[in-house]
């Protein structure tokens, strides 16, 4: 059926400035005009419809290392946790460095629950050696440009794909690391010394930050940062942007709920990269979000299967996140007061939308049926094994979280149900 009516819901929509009770009518895949035709009726009473979240970071682990996570099963996720489209990571084995591996994820994505963009890998093999054929990953379709994973850390490779990207409209995105400070396995300082382990300063961000501002300063290129984790870069964010710069970031929900206190628990999932920082971090990463320092909010999903992540200390870096996103940062920014739900849905929808120039993170007729509908009174405590993708590596695991997904529409398409 590609006619759905949801009635007597409580419409936010930031980019039309709507926050009403009304009905939403979608056909043949857009958002359209009233219409009499037969349709599925879905009663939205006492559920709000926003535009789907856009997701700027998420790692797929297709191709190779589907064990993990695949197109499919990372889609089906993200619809779960309202997430319609994504911006799907190059760190994958092969690295996102040829148009074959970009064709061969836009066509598996093809069938798959959410909008898929690709990012293509600004150095071969994320290596920092040999620069990639951008030209030739932007005809192949990718929407993006990163190393993430690593940074890139030839600056000269850095500031030439920043042009580049500039020329083709498409964003770089950055994952500021200075791999000389790097390495650590938790929050260098009082955690790392408790727990015996390598630490990894905040000062390895922070350099990796501040060069790219350099760069987006003295080129007048765009540039967004990932992954934000630190007080520091926050400041120097906030700074550029004082200044001109064309700087946007994200920082992701486990920023702004977590520290580096759960740590104690040696448990591997609290471990990702960035790691958990300090309860100082943590209030500047929501200051941030509060005062438009830090635009977006994104997962950094990451999965890894429960062996990999059985060893505290060799375990990889990365935790999932699309499942409980939405509903993790509710529960810290809009529950708390310190936003209102059209402030939230502007983090995780619209500015990702424009920032990823994408046609998306509105409820405009003719625009793309893309909406997620949820309770923003339930409560429910986050249980991995019920969780849709593969991997069960979630930081928020165990906790109680306020607002609930219970609907998503991709395309037109009902991909995931809950009411």
């Amino acid at each position: 059926m590609n006619r759905i009516i949801i009635t007597n819901v409580h419409i936010i929509d930031p980019e039309n400035n709507i926050d009403k009770i009304g009905d939403i009518f979608i056909k043949d895949g857009v958002f359209s005009e009233q219409f009499d035709d037969d349709a599925v009726l879905i009663d939205g009473t006492g559920l709000c419809a926003v535009p789907g979240l856009v997701d700027l970071h998420v790692h797929l682990r297709d191709p190779g290392q589907t064990y993990k996570e695949d197109i499919i099963t990372g889609c089906r996720s993200a619809a779960a946790g309202g997430v319609t489209s994504l911006l799907a990571m190059p760190n994958t084995i092969p690295a996102v460095d040829t148009p074959e591996t970009v064709a061969y994820i836009l066509d598996k994505a093809k069938d798959a629950d959410a909008h898929v963009y690709v990012v293509g890998a600004i150095t071969h093999d994320l290596k920092s050696k040999t620069p990639t054929d951008i030209d030739a990953l932007k005809e192949a379709g990718i929407s993006a440009l990163s190393d993430d994973g690593r940074p890139v850390e030839n600056t000269a490779f850095m500031a030439a794909a920043m042009k580049k990207a500039c020329e083709l409209g498409i964003p770089v995105t950055a994952h500021c690391e200075d791999p000389y400070l790097a390495g650590g396995k938790v929050n260098e300082g009082k955690m790392s010394e408790m727990l015996g382990v390598k630490g990894m300063p905040a000062a390895a961000e922070d350099t990796g930050t501040a060069r790219e501002i350099a760069l987006a300063a003295a080129y007048d290129l765009p540039i967004h940062i990932c992954h934000v984790s630190t007080a520091t870069s926050a400041d120097m964010i906030r700074d550029a942007k004082k200044r001109g710069v064309r700087v946007t970031a994200e920082t992701a929900p486990h920023y702004i709920m977590l520290t580096e206190k759960e740590l104690e628990k040696r448990d591997a999932d609290y471990r990702m990269n960035p790691p958990l920082r300090t309860e100082k971090d943590r209030l500047a990463m929501i200051e941030a979000l509060c005062d438009g320092t830090i635009d977006a909010i994104a997962t950094d999903h990451a999965p890894h299967s429960v062996e990999e992540k059985s060893d505290f200390v060799n375990a990889p870096n990365g935790s999932i996140g699309m499942e409980t996103s939405f509903s993790a940062s509710y529960t810290v920014l809009v529950k708390s007061g310190k936003m209102t739900v059209s402030q939230l849905i502007e983090k995780m929808s619209c500015t990702p939308a424009k920032i990823l120039h994408i046609n998306a993170g509105s409820l405009s007729v003719g625009k793309p049926a893309d909406v997620m509908l949820f309770d923003p009174n339930e409560t429910w405590t986050v249980d991995p094994d019920k969780f849709h993708g593969k991997s069960k590596n979630s930081p928020f695991k165990a906790l109680t979280l306020t607002s609930k997904v219970k609907l998503t529409v991709c395309g037109g398409k009902i991909v995931f149900n809950e009411i």
